[in-house]
């Protein structure tokens, strides 16, 4: 039990790393640079912050990579419980990270465009400002596709907790489940009814902030839950 706390716990970590990378690149560095419709809001905004530009693509870059480390070790902590299940997971982490990483490279290219006087020369002002404003629509609504496998992977994650034989607690396992249907229909209605979208975003993300700051928090604190020596050795065989 003592070797799954420590998993565990090294488990928090990667998990507050992916947070607060993911948070700084997508929560501060990408809305300040994006002005939906507005080409030449956006390329000055790129060219005025170059350097939190690429700050923040390599906090993409970071958050993907502690994604990944994050899968894996969760892989080896739960995959007793339903392997199948535990590689879904790491698959849909693999799918969301290869989403993000691409993405950052279009914000790069927007970078390049909006600070390299060549493109303006070729295609004029506002026609450089336009292949800026494109570049970063199109890894605006990268980043929400990518929502799509951010929010899935907390499914089979929510099942293997809810399952895990009293490491994690059942709630959290409900949450997590929850927190993933949440993420995807703020995905769904932000394509399908970008004004209702809008409206309900707000509050549709809350049960996922909930319940992604819950098992960050329970990872880092708990571990996992110390059971009785005769449930020591049925996990052991297990």
């Amino acid at each position: 039990m003592t070797s799954l706390k420590r998993r565990a716990r090294i488990a928090g970590v990667f998990y507050l790393l992916v947070g607060i990378f993911g948070g700084f690149a997508e929560g501060f560095v990408d809305p300040k640079m994006y002005v939906a419709g507005n080409a030449a809001a956006t390329a000055g905004n790129v060219l005025a912050n170059a350097g939190l530009v690429r700050v923040g693509v390599v906090s993409h870059l970071l958050d993907g990579t502690f994604f990944v480390i994050l899968a894996m070790t969760l892989y080896i902590l739960l995959s007793h419980v339903d392997k199948s299940v535990a590689r879904a997971m790491v698959v849909l982490v693999a799918l969301a990270t290869g989403i993000i990483c691409l993405n950052a490279v279009f914000e790069f290219e927007g970078l390049r465009v909006a600070t390299d006087s060549s493109y303006a020369a070729a295609f004029g002002i506002a026609g450089s400002n336009a292949l800026v404003l494109l570049l970063l629509d199109t890894q605006h609504y990268g980043t929400l596709a990518a929502q799509v496998f951010f929010g899935l992977w907390l499914v089979p994650i929510g099942y293997l907790a809810y399952k895990s034989r009293g490491l994690f607690p059942k709630w959290l396992g409900v949450l997590l489940v929850l927190g993933g249907v949440c993420y995807v229909v703020d995905l769904l209605a932000a394509f399908l009814v970008p004004d209702f979208g809008q409206r309900i975003h707000t509050f549709i993300v809350i049960p996922s902030g909930i319940a992604e700051i819950s098992m960050v928090l329970y990872l880092l604190v708990v571990g996992v839950k110390t059971t009785r020596p005769k449930e020591q050795r049925i996990l052991a065989a297990a």
